[in-house]
């Protein structure tokens, strides 16, 4: 499988890296609309590189793009990939709106193409071990489910390039660029949401468009309640763990980035005295809270891997576009709700 990269930033580099890291797959070319940028990333892998489009989609041999570029500029090459015969994966968020979505989605249903996303924090031991255990009922009637991402970005990080904190470009603040992993991985273990009231504000930050804090309630459809926190105004030396906790009438699990503060069952398993010894949480910095490079590229490896096999099963991957879809439509129900002074929404 030969796969091509459109973008040359850090997110680019760390793709590079995971596609590079897989047996009997090869990084083919690098596309960036500015050349120097392209070539850039592409001279460490040896590969060539283009600022254009259409004849870096053109090439017969490409058979997978990842879209690398700003959150809101992952439409239009996603689209011309479709449109040239390519399988499409696109970083988080696969796109800004649902509109949008819906139409990356159509594209690639009648491009017979697969289009996933890089949900890639679903991909660590302990979010597989938190998935069986809801999967399996252990909670018991699912009371409380929420989730909890208190970082920091100071203003140079909102300074560094002009489409950071536009609705146009970065879709949002907090919640749609650093929330949304953990929004996932709470969709993903309580299950749909029914209904929101959300307040957002820039609180900290300025010459930005979007919330640099959010708040949001939530209704599940199994009638768990729960809270959604995402901010970028959250200082700490070494940062906060994203957090994600589930809590019911026979079970209680906290999840801080990859391991667990809380793992306790009223009927307890074999397996939980393994994941209490190999899974609970010790004392360190927050994954990428402080310091987005600091995120490693194994899990994305673990998504690639996982879109691949999917591809070649003929099945939709775990990650898939309609899966991806969720985050951003709840986050969408939030915002509007933050719009009309925390009224209800239903997210659609």
């Amino acid at each position: 499988m030969n796969i091509g990269i459109i973008g040359a930033g850090m997110i680019a580099r760390i793709h590079a890296q995971a596609i590079s890291s897989i047996q009997g797959v090869r990084l083919h070319a690098v596309y960036n609309h500015r050349l120097a940028k392209a070539e850039e990333l592409a001279s460490c892998y040896g590969v060539p590189a283009f600022d254009d489009l259409d004849a870096f989609l053109a090439d017969p041999n490409l058979d997978l793009v990842t879209v690398c570029t700003p959150s809101g500029a992952h439409y239009e090459p996603a689209m011309a990939a479709l449109a040239a015969g390519k399988h499409v994966v696109c970083e988080k968020p696969l796109e800004v709106t649902t509109a949008r979505v819906d139409a990356m989605i159509a594209a690639a249903d009648a491009a017979g193409k697969t289009l996933a996303s890089v949900l890639n924090r679903r991909f660590t031991p302990a979010m597989a071990a938190f998935q069986q255990a809801a999967e399996a009922g252990r909670f018991g009637r699912l009371t409380s489910a929420s989730c909890y991402v208190k970082w920091f970005r100071n203003q140079a990080y909102y300074d560094s390039a002009p489409w950071r904190g536009t609705w146009a470009l970065d879709g949002g603040g907090a919640l749609m660029n650093q929330a949304i992993h953990t929004i996932d991985a709470l969709l993903l273990l309580a299950g749909p949401v029914v209904s929101v009231r959300a307040l957002t504000g820039c609180l900290a930050h300025e010459g930005i468009e979007v919330e640099d804090h959010g708040v949001a309630m939530i209704r599940f459809a199994n009638g768990a309640l729960g809270v959604i926190e995402g901010s970028t105004c959250a200082w700490s030396a070494d940062g906060h763990p994203a957090r994600v906790q589930l809590a019911g009438t026979e079970g209680s699990v906290f999840m801080a980035d990859e391991s667990f503060e809380v793992w306790d069952f009223a009927n307890p398993n074999p397996e939980d005295a393994v994941i209490r010894e190999t899974l609970m949480k010790g004392a360190g910095a927050g994954l990428g809270a402080n310091n987005p490079s600091a995120i490693g590229f194994l899990q994305h490896q673990r998504n690639f891997e996982e879109i691949l096999t999917a591809i070649r099963d003929g099945r939709e991957p775990a990650t898939s576009a309609r899966e991806a879809r969720k985050a951003v439509a709840l986050i969408e129900a939030i915002y509007e709700s933050a719009r009309q002074n925390g009224a209800e929404i239903i997210p659609r």
